[in-house]
């Protein structure tokens, strides 16, 4: 990626901020800002820049993709394998969305981080900085749990890089949360990022490494900590003041092409949508009548079911929620095991609707907190890894042994005879 696009994304982020600019950017690097050039008082402009590109620069179906390949949705002509298998391909153009958008999120986050370096210790280059590593980590979060090893890059570059083994991706995803933490505070609201985010992020980090122990103790610590609170989905997905959110994006319609719900409404809907996935009939029969998640997470539109926990159809955006306290409950409850952790799953049943259970095997214990998952989290981006982690994809939607990671594109195979493909693709 050549530099003049750093230029352009700073100078973005400042008429959005200060309104200055005129309806034409000039793309030439000679008008862009360098950035050796920027001060302390480019960070609030050059921070909206990297929001923004984290945000956006993936897609709208990178928000879902894990729901895509997770079994529960499908397509107007086909059943949920049918789905994944077209995915699944190195041709896919989700799939090279996702892995272009990252990288191309990265080069931005980077170059945030090499900025903030460049400055002394101040609140506004803390909280930069923080937010960047932060950032980083996430999207490598995102990276390692799609594809498994990855490339790392700690500074942009213009080489071909290899691969790296996945056990230095999880340190090194581990390492950039241990700096937000230590650079972030309290936010000003949940569209921002926190210390507590970075938290929930490294709890849900160790859970996937199976770190049992300290997955547990991380969610706790926010559980504890008196600031969130279960609420009621109405709330949650209506963007209603709620005790529950931990980190969001706000995703707002002028400066967002991220439209989730345009995905999933139909053209019946109010609100408009094209209705390119729907839910497959077994997720709907998997709610409970007194499940209280069922209004919100499913809508019948004229004889379709969809996703229902993003409303605004083509009307506008509508927020992506990346932690909220539910899934430290559940953490909790899974990483703390059967006799120590089920308190904490019949906590969020309670608030639900639903009655306390019990189980008599470890092996049904975990089964449960999938299922309570599976039915907290529709939509939210976690169903595919959830199964992945705990070994049961193959099994629950019948794929091949290859296709719990997935392919790099093709085009990045062809650009870079560096990067080895994914085995069976």
């Amino acid at each position: 990626m050549k530099k003049t696009q750093f230029y352009i994304l700073i100078a973005a982020a400042m008429c959005s901020t200060l309104g200055a600019c005129s309806a034409k950017l000039d793309l030439y690097p000679s008008t862009g800002v360098s950035p050796d050039a920027i001060t302390e008082k480019d960070l609030p402009a050059l921070r909206l820049g990297m929001y923004n590109e984290v945000q956006n620069a993936p897609g709208a179906e990178s928000y879902i993709l894990f729901d895509l390949l997770g079994g529960d949705l499908h397509t107007a002509s086909g059943n949920p394998i049918d789905l994944i298998n077209s995915i699944l391909s190195p041709l896919n153009s989700v799939i090279a969305n996702n892995w272009n958008g990252y990288y191309k999120a990265i080069y931005q986050v980077n170059n945030m981080i090499a900025v903030g370096e460049r400055f002394g210790s101040s609140q506004a280059r803390n909280i930069a900085l923080g937010e960047a590593h932060y950032f980083r980590a996430y999207i490598y979060y995102s990276l390692i749990t799609r594809w498994g090893a990855v490339p790392i890059l700690r500074q942009n570059t213009l080489e071909k890089v290899s691969r790296n083994p996945e056990n230095e991706v999880w340190d090194f995803i581990e390492e950039d949360l241990n700096t937000a933490e230590g650079l972030l505070g309290t936010s000003t609201n949940y569209y921002y990022v926190s210390r507590d985010a970075a938290t929930a992020l490294k709890a849900r980090v160790k859970l996937n490494q199976g770190k049992m122990g300290e997955a547990a103790e991380l969610a706790e610590s926010l559980i504890k900590n008196g600031k969130y609170k279960l609420d009621s989905f109405e709330k949650i997905f209506r963007k209603l003041a709620n005790t529950e959110v931990i980190f969001a994006f706000e995703n707002l319609s002028e400066e967002s092409s991220n439209n989730i719900s345009d995905l999933f409404y139909t053209y019946a809907h109010t609100n408009k949508g094209q209705g390119k996935y729907r839910v497959f009939p077994d997720m709907l029969n998997a709610f409970s009548t007194s499940d209280k998640r069922r209004a919100i997470s499913i809508v019948n539109i004229s004889g379709t079911d969809c996703i229902n926990k993003y409303p605004s159809g083509q009307t506008g955006r509508d927020p992506v929620i990346l932690s909220r306290i539910a899934e430290m409950y559940l953490i909790s409850a899974e990483a703390q095991g059967r006799v120590n952790g089920l308190s904490r799953l019949n906590e969020l049943r309670a608030v639900r609707g639903l009655s306390p259970v019990a189980f008599g095997s470890d092996t049904d214990y975990l089964d449960a907190i999938i299922k309570e998952r599976r039915l907290e989290f529709l939509g939210e981006n976690m169903r595919y890894n959830d199964l992945t982690r705990t070994d049961k994809a193959i099994q629950t939607l019948h794929l091949l042994p290859h296709q719990t990671v997935l392919p790099i594109p093709g085009r990045e195979l062809q650009n870079n005879t560096n990067i080895t493909p994914n085995e069976g693709y």
